[in-house]
């Protein structure tokens, strides 16, 4: 086992409902409700933006005044890239940089800083395509390294990992998936050691775990495959529950309201509050199917995004189609929602901000970013962060002078 070991230094910040400390959120569900942003986009409404080296499609995070991304460089995306800017203004307040010890092939659409990192309010944890795992202080200091890629050398695909990290009861969970040696492993906060790993189908599989709780209260992990579900205990690692239906392996399950949304013969939604060894399905709706992106659940419609770029809104309890909304471009990137509207991005970089509660829903701004974005947006602090492979903005009213 490949591991580094310093001092922890004792620096922590706890994280507040204005934080994205995670891929698609607080809750994981790409939604703050509570949040308000600027419905009418312009270049007015552009904060800052910032130069990254590289490429990358991981989703920024945000804690306090912290926005965190990570890239990839070099002509083999060999060195890895961690780097901190202020959410206020935009400088860099760190980087730090590491050489990738495992396998650093993937599709041209797609880089080796693809996986979204994820805080527990005192660490931050990065994985990469190459399956090196990092742990920083929110300093920038580095606590551990693990590269997973050495542990088990024959986990990989040839067209490149993607899947985000969740942290929960003081495990860090990396879902690395693959149709060689495929697996889920629980690690812990403090020092990166194996508290628990999961063989796992084997197959190619890019889809994140999502966070949900049980019927007496307490979280689980849900990890999604080809094959289904399986909701876990992230102490322990024990399967609680197992659906055998199959699911995608682009699009994520999403939760809201205590049911999942799980990308599985359309949409399948099933009871999180559920007992016994399945849980019960709530309903199908084989006409939702999304495409990459993954639904997106906003009061009681829930949305997705198909391969031409068409928007379906939905009723989130039984799956009757309300409208339907073609939106400019196709897109990889999820919508994200705050307050009532939902801001989708395109891959020309192409913003469209919706309002659901028109009649058949409508693009109400429109703002171009002229650069090629692939990676889920982020909500923090009245702004949006988006990233491409080569710049970072961040969209929202500017401080007054």
């Amino acid at each position: 086992m490949k591991m580094i070991l310093p001092l922890v230094l004792g620096f922590a910040l706890s994280l507040s409902g204005a934080d994205w400390p995670q891929f698609r959120g607080p809750d994981g569900n790409a939604v703050v409700a509570e949040a308000i942003l600027p419905t009418k986009l312009d270049a007015k409404t552009i904060a800052w933006s910032a130069n990254l080296p590289g490429r990358g499609l991981s989703s920024p995070i945000v804690v306090g005044d912290r926005v965190l991304v990570t890239a990839s460089s070099g002509p083999k995306q060999d060195r890895l890239h961690v780097i901190c800017f202020s959410a206020s203004t935009g400088s860099v307040r760190w980087e730090r940089q590491f050489w990738a010890t495992g396998r650093t092939m993937s599709h041209e659409k797609t880089s080796v800083a693809a996986p979204t990192p994820a805080c527990d309010g005192e660490r931050v944890f990065a994985i990469f395509s190459s399956n090196d795992m990092i742990a920083l202080d929110l300093e920038g200091n580095l606590l551990w390294l693990r590269g997973l890629g050495q542990d088990y050398p024959n986990a990989s695909n040839s067209l490149g990992m993607s899947s985000s990290l969740v942290t929960t009861d003081g495990v860090v969970v990396a879902q690395v998936e693959n149709d060689s040696e495929s697996f889920t492993a629980g690690l812990d906060v403090r020092t990166g050691q194996n508290r628990w790993k999961l063989d796992r189908p084997k197959m190619a599989n890019w889809t994140s775990p999502s966070l949900v709780k049980s019927a007496v209260g307490k979280t689980l992990v849900v990890l999604q495959s080809g094959k289904g579900l399986a909701a876990i205990e992230p102490a322990t690692g024990r399967v609680v529950w197992n659906y055998t239906e199959g699911a995608s392996t682009i699009p994520s399950t999403t939760v809201s309201g205590g049911r999942l949304f799980v990308p599985s013969n359309g949409i399948t939604v099933l009871d999180a509050s559920s007992t016994g060894e399945t849980p019960k399905q709530l309903w199908r709706a084989g006409q939702l199917r999304p495409s990459t992106a993954s639904p997106v659940v906003l009061g009681e419609r829930l949305f997705t995004l198909n391969d031409a770029g068409v928007l379906t809104c939905a009723d989130a309890n039984n799956g009757g189609r309300l409208w339907q909304l073609r939106l400019k471009g196709s897109f990889s990137a999820t919508p994200v929602a705050a307050g009532n509207h939902l801001y989708c991005v395109n891959e020309k970089g192409l913003i469209q901000v919706v309002d659901p509660s028109q009649p058949e829903g409508a693009v109400v701004s429109e703002l171009d970013l002229g650069q090629t974005v692939l990676s889920t947006p982020s909500i923090a602090n009245g702004a949006l962060f988006v990233r491409s492979d080569g710049m970072l903005w961040k969209v929202g009213q500017k401080p007054a002078l």
